[in-house]
């Protein structure tokens, strides 16, 4: 303790802090990059004018609120103030659109990632670039703000992400870590900053506008992990810290999204790893060793924080509709006035499921609550299904409810293992799915046929990712690569649990994905149905 409170006193603790969609938290650690002292605030966000949105009040009050609970959680643990720190980094929800004219003001409220109001940009775009262009990204939010002839686009003077607005206002520096920059832009992994052909053909694209500012102007500098992103300034730390503790001239890393947190977090940062977070969605990030031959609309390609390009599978629905289902075991027990314990019971479903036939025992079911992409399926229709033939058992129904919340990963991956034969070492998950032991990491190892690890430290999550980046920035050595810092000094001893896929197990999950792929016109038709 008296260490700690040492470490925290002479300035050498480090702050990560990073706005989930739901919870923005601060985490400090020490030297040796464990967590000490933590503080959080809940927020929501707001659909207004049908756009979903967050009020400047709202980020400055949660920031300030997650601070102030982190300052008094060190006051209360160490018995001393929150003074000096020797890094701070910031990272937040990658993607949406934040706009300024010359003086600083937003133009237009915060239009967030969830959005879903760019579908002619970005596929005019993906067209143009021959390069996916999610909605959600920062360029096909102006360029349909062009396409609506918004008033506000001819002010534009800078338009960046949450977390490149957060930085911007405590530093004074408009810069962007470069994996939250892939989220805005499509990156060039040869010269880590926006790919210069690109913009020459989206600057062509609307020169007939006669707007006054051309692309790379209103864009922030890219910067990769461990470089120089400014200092807090006198300003900033009064915005940061109310109290005016806290000490300015902090140095600050390159601001993040929350997908390159998620890889510093699970040390995947190197090629041929990737990382799976598996809960309300699911999403697959693999750290490629070269361009893929063909544009995807199913793959994402972003970056990690040092600039290697990543491909991502995201798919919006995981294991929602497989917690109801466990809440109806719930409700079943309870009738019979048996107390239920929620953890003993997710572990006995779960494991019940190693027991079922290797393909499910020709059962079906779709946990959509909302809509799919990669399936192509618009709004979402839990639905279960079987032939008079299958084999329905509680083992069959709890294994098809787990294959299912990894289905619409599975036909994403099979994208890039069978079509593109990318190669991956070594897949590490973290999430909800994995909390018991040995099942959902037996099934993902057997949907992608690839060794899948799991760590207790993934569960820290994002913040603690963003303090990671913060700690290379200041106690890197001189050509010390991220992978490598991280291997060595973070995860050294810490290599997890590693589940080999099986042999029956894949073989039964690729009869599973032929079935689930074939019945997406089942879930279709219960789409235009089922009102």
């Amino acid at each position: 303790m008296s260490n700690i409170k040492e470490t925290i006193e002479s300035g050498k603790a480090v702050l990560g802090l990073e706005f989930g969609s739901t919870r923005i938290k601060a985490v400090l650690v020490d030297e040796t990059h464990t967590p000490i002292a933590s503080g959080d605030h809940e927020w929501e966000n707001r659909l207004e004018n049908g756009i979903w949105t967050y009020s400047l009040d709202d980020i400055w009050n949660g920031l300030r609120d997650s601070y102030r609970k982190l300052a008094a959680d060190v006051e209360a643990k160490y018995d001393t103030k929150l003074k000096k720190i020797g890094a701070i980094g910031f990272s937040a929800m990658m993607h949406g659109y934040m706009a300024f004219d010359k003086e600083g003001k937003l133009l237009v409220p915060f239009r967030t990632w969830r959005n879903g109001i760019t579908g002619q940009a970005a596929e005019s775009l993906t067209e143009l670039f021959q390069y996916n262009i999610p909605q959600r990204w920062s360029i096909a939010h102006l360029y349909q703000a062009i396409l609506n002839a918004e008033e506000h686009v001819k002010d534009v003077a800078f338009f960046t992400t949450l977390a490149g607005y957060i930085h911007w206002q405590l530093t004074g520096q408009k810069v962007l870590g470069v994996g939250d920059a892939s989220g805005m832009f499509p990156i060039n992994p040869e010269t880590k900053d926006f790919d210069a052909g690109m913009v020459e053909k989206f600057d062509a694209l609307v020169a007939e506008k006669g707007f006054p500012w051309k692309l790379k102007e209103i864009l922030p500098k890219v910067l990769v992990a461990g470089e120089d992103a400014g200092k807090l300034t006198e300003e900033g730390a009064r915005l940061l810290d109310e109290s005016g503790t806290l000490e300015a001239g902090v140095p600050i890393c390159p601001p993040e999204g929350d997908a390159g947190t998620g890889m510093a977090a699970t040390n995947s940062v190197r090629k041929r790893t990737g990382n799976v977070s598996a809960g309300t969605s699911v999403f697959a990030m693999i750290v490629l060793e070269r361009e893929l031959k063909k544009v995807y609309p199913e793959i994402d390609l972003v970056t990690t924080p040092d600039g290697s390009l990543v491909g991502m599978v995201h798919a919006n629905n995981c294991t929602s509709d497989l917690n109801a289902w466990v809440g109806l075991f719930r409700e079943f027990a309870e009738s019979f006035g048996i107390e239920v314990d929620m953890n003993k019971l997710f572990g006995t479903l779960y494991n019940k499921a190693l027991e079922g036939d290797a393909d499910c025992g020709g059962l079906l079911s779709y946990g959509y609550l909302s809509g799919e992409n990669i399936t192509g399926v618009e709004e979402g229709r839990p639905l279960f299904v079987r032939s008079p033939e299958s084999k329905f058992n509680l083992a069959n129904f709890m294994r098809v409810h787990l294959f299912t919340a990894l289905g619409a990963l599975k036909v994403g991956m099979d994208i890039l293992l069978k079509e593109e034969k990318v190669e991956i070492d070594e897949i590490l998950g973290h999430g909800g799915l994995f909390k018991t032991k040995g099942v959902g990491q037996g099934f993902l190892a057997a949907a992608i046929d690839t060794p899948v690890s799991v760590m207790e430290t993934a569960g820290e999550g994002g913040p603690w990712g963003m303090a990671l980046l913060a700690s290379y920035m200041l106690n890197k050595e001189e050509k010390e690569m991220l992978a490598d810092y991280l291997s060595d000094k973070v995860f050294a001893g810490n290599k997890g649990t590693k589940m080999e896929p099986k042999k029956e197990d894949v073989e039964g999950f690729e009869t599973f994905a032929r079935r689930y792929v074939k019945g997406v016109a089942i879930e279709k038709a219960a789409l235009e149905n089922l009102i």
